[in-house]
């Protein structure tokens, strides 16, 4: 698959199907379709299995399910994983409670460049358009949608892609909801950092190390458009050693670790 640069598109979940399910029915009727799609799963029950088994048999692309024992909040050892496993040379990345704009996987590939890598935004929807939305299990969102948070970003202009310019500096607008980068860039850097157990600044620390090894970042304004389902935001707890890896990555200039993809792959 590697030889024509195929998009692998990697959506974390964890423990809600019924948003995950919106989120795959968004992925098939994406106007450029990925190679194949990885589930990077962090625990779920047989629910979400069973969904994403169902799944496998309405579409022609690949559905590989990666799955780990539920011990907490782990994203960073699932999405090593998820990319150890990918076949395609672009990563595109984002999470099981983010519906994709049509266009979605069409801008990331549109927008993909050497030493870069990519992050968008979102349009967060409110709580009782997101029940609505789970409850229909289909979804129609436009300008005028009831219940949109920052409406403005789902106004898709495909020529500010020239006004963009690479940043060699993080960007508090970072999300790892929706970010791409080549496979290549985060096997030299050793993947996540698997030091970030519980909530974390995990995607922050990963995309400083890309710029620290030389790999700047593209913010995707206009483009690349998700929208976010509400939910409650589970409690942090203590954040206090992700938040010292963070800052030594960004102090040291760190650009590989050891606890990553490279240790996974040696224990598989």
């Amino acid at each position: 698959m590697g030889k024509q640069k195929d998009i692998s598109l990697i959506i974390s979940t964890y423990n809600w199907p019924k948003a995950l399910k919106l989120v795959l029915n968004s992925v098939f009727k994406q106007s450029v379709l990925p190679n194949e799609i990885i589930i990077a799963d962090d625990g779920s029950t047989q629910e979400t299995e069973t969904l994403i088994y169902s799944y496998s048999k309405q579409i022609n692309i690949p559905i590989l399910h990666i799955w780990h024992e539920d011990k907490g909040f782990r994203k960073s050892i699932i999405l090593n994983k998820a990319i150890n496993a990918a076949h395609g040379d672009y990563i595109v990345q984002i999470d099981g409670d983010t519906i994709l704009h049509k266009h979605f996987i069409k801008d990331h590939k549109l927008n993909r460049a050497t030493n870069t890598f990519l992050f968008g935004s979102r349009v967060s929807l409110n709580e009782k358009l997101t029940t609505k939305l789970l409850n229909s299990s289909n979804f129609r969102i436009h300008y005028f949608t009831k219940g949109l948070k920052k409406r403005n970003r789902l106004i898709r202009i495909p020529l500010y892609k020239l006004l963009l310019k690479k940043q060699n500096n993080n960007s508090k607008k970072l999300r790892g909801c929706n970010i791409s980068y080549w496979k290549k860039d985060a096997i030299a850097i050793n993947g996540y950092n698997e030091s970030f157990q519980g909530w974390g600044y995990e995607d922050f620390e990963f995309v400083q190390r890309l710029i620290n090894n030389n790999v700047y970042g593209k913010r995707l304004k206009h483009t690349a458009i998700q929208y976010h389902l509400y939910h409650h935001q589970a409690p942090k707890g203590d954040t206090q050693k992700g938040d010292l890896l963070l800052i030594n990555t960004i102090k040291n200039k760190i650009s590989f670790i050891d606890n990553g993809i490279l240790k996974n792959k040696n224990e598989n």
